[in-house]
């Protein structure tokens, strides 16, 4: 009975473990169509302000720019984004991997490394390693941002890139492939440049007012902040839907293992039927 009792309680530890894993996964599919949504609309924005860039870049030298200036790169300015809590699966694992990747060449050839962290699990990471320093690290980020909530590393991206205090910024992220496949990528975000596609909206005719320098001043730091707001947006689809996926796989293998501990239960009880039928069939025979 004593092995029987040790079943039912491990029966009930993972039933109340499997309605959490159940409710995870209901509330990261919640919030991962949300997302979805958000990144699939502002995918648009960010291809239609490329489409301009090139357009005007067709039309202009653009390296005199500040923001376009092309250096060796002896330090290297790295925006990571990852998560604040776990639970998601393999999603801050590969951000962390897709880092050392990224800055292996760097250390090589001794390229100065800094870290703006956006996330705890990565900021713990970086402020753990020899050689890097964090230039700025933020937790709980909206999932939602606004310009107002990305400004505060623009505005240190921008400064440290066109002071040459940094030759490069980059921005590691999860691209948000579908719900079941996500990328961890590097893309580059200064110097800014154009990037050219073959499905182009029809911009040849178009006037730009008052002049194509004009807008390039207005538009060239308004790209970059929609690349990494694209970013931004693309590493919390990316997160709900490993973090979805997870927790299913969590509450699959729970009930996997009720199953099996079910099946124990039901051995170990008709072991234990058994072995008293066997004992009073014993003691009857004992005392006829």
């Amino acid at each position: 009975m004593a092995n029987t009792q040790a079943i039912k309680r491990r029966i009930r530890s993972v039933k109340s473990t499997k309605q959490i894993t159940k409710a995870m996964e209901l509330v990261a599919a919640s919030k991962m169509r949300r997302a979805q949504e958000a990144t699939l609309r502002s995918r648009v924005y960010r291809n239609t302000a490329r489409e301009i860039l090139t357009r005007i870049s067709e039309m202009m030298d653009v390296s005199a720019h500040p923001l376009y200036a092309k250096r060796e790169v002896k330090k290297r300015l790295i925006i990571a984004i990852s998560s604040d809590r776990g639970l998601a699966g393999a999603y801050n694992s590969n951000i962390l991997k897709q880092f050392v990747a990224s800055t292996k060449n760097d250390v090589a050839n001794g390229v100065g490394i800094e870290v703006i962290a956006v996330g705890r699990q990565v900021a713990r990471f970086v402020s753990r390693l020899e050689g890097v320093e964090v230039a700025g690290a933020y937790e709980n980020f909206p999932e939602h941002p606004s310009a107002t909530d990305l400004q505060p590393i623009l505005k240190v991206a921008f400064e440290k890139f066109e002071s040459g205090e940094v030759d490069e910024v980059s921005v590691i992220f999860t691209d948000f492939v579908s719900s079941i496949s996500q990328e961890a990528k590097t893309e580059a975000l200064l110097p800014a440049a154009f990037v050219p596609t073959e499905e182009r909206a029809d911009l040849d005719d178009s006037v730009f007012e008052p002049s194509p320098q004009a807008v390039l001043e207005g538009i060239t730091p308004k790209l970059v902040e929609v690349q990494l707001f694209q970013s931004i947006l693309e590493s919390f689809a990316s997160e709900h839907s490993m973090r979805m996926m997870a927790m299913k796989n969590a509450s699959d293998n729970a009930g996997d293992l009720i199953d099996d501990l079910t099946l124990e239960f039901n051995s170990a009880r008709q072991a234990a039927i058994t072995q008293e039928l066997a004992e009073i069939t014993g003691g009857a025979e004992a005392i006829s």
